[in-house]
């Protein structure tokens, strides 16, 4: 194997702004994504466990819908499918005239597909409450969404961190699908250097240390955050 090794193309101009712009794309994609994914999915999850069965019926079903359909597929008719549906004229503004149309269009995606599963997670943060913490907070007098606010979801949040950072961490790394309608983030970047230089191996070397460093990072920032917010007296997996 005649490879010529060149670690140093990876610090050499463009190819390591390329580098930093497509990570700066990657974290915006997912926060902005992420932001979706927890508003929605906290909203689906006290859906899912009220008292109202329409509610109910509502949020499962958009939990089935998306969760069971590929991430990849959502992205391609969210932007290739979507606009067609609509009349000529918010079909065109959604397509081209819409502020970075591929971005938007990622984000929306990715937050949509990944409420479906913040929403599973709350829902189950909410039942490791117990019905008993429900009922004390009827008891004393407290409507349904009182004992939302002040005591299950309280709980819940602080119950479920485990699990809502893998959640998030899974947005980062789906985020890289993003190529696929022309998102130019961390993977996009990757393949252009290999494409310019040739040195697919360092590319794809530099990417997965990046990948891992800012994964590894926020494992340990929520760790940090898991050992503050833990509830006295229940027992950590950790």
């Amino acid at each position: 194997m005649n490879y010529n090794w060149d670690w140093g193309i990876l610090f050499r101009e463009p190819y390591f702004d390329w580098l930093v712009e497509g990570l700066m794309w990657t974290v915006s994609l997912s926060l902005l994504a992420w932001l979706i994914a927890f508003s929605l999915g906290s909203v689906l999850g006290i859906m899912r466990t009220c008292s109202s069965r329409p509610l109910q019926l509502i949020a499962t079903v958009y939990v089935e819908l998306f969760r069971n359909i590929p991430l990849l597929v959502q992205l391609f008719l969210w932007y290739f499918v979507f606009p067609e549906l609509l009349p000529d004229e918010a079909g065109r503004w959604v397509k081209r005239e819409m502020p970075m149309p591929a971005l938007t269009t990622a984000i929306i995606a990715i937050g949509l597909y990944t409420a479906s599963r913040v929403c599973e997670q709350v829902r189950s943060g909410i039942a490791a409450v117990g019905v008993g913490q429900r009922n004390a907070g009827k008891a004393i007098g407290m409507n349904e969404w009182q004992v939302y606010r002040y005591i299950l979801l309280p709980n819940a949040f602080r119950i479920i961190i485990p699990p809502l950072t893998s959640e998030f961490l899974t947005i980062f790394k789906n985020s890289s699908l993003a190529l696929t309608i022309g998102v130019v983030e961390l993977t996009a970047m990757t393949r252009q250097i290999e494409e310019y230089t040739f040195q697919g191996f360092e590319a794809f070397t530099a990417a997965t240390v990046i990948y891992s460093v800012v994964t590894f990072t926020v494992m340990l920032l929520m760790r940090f955050v898991e050992r503050r917010a833990r509830i006295p007296g229940m027992i950590s997996t950790s």
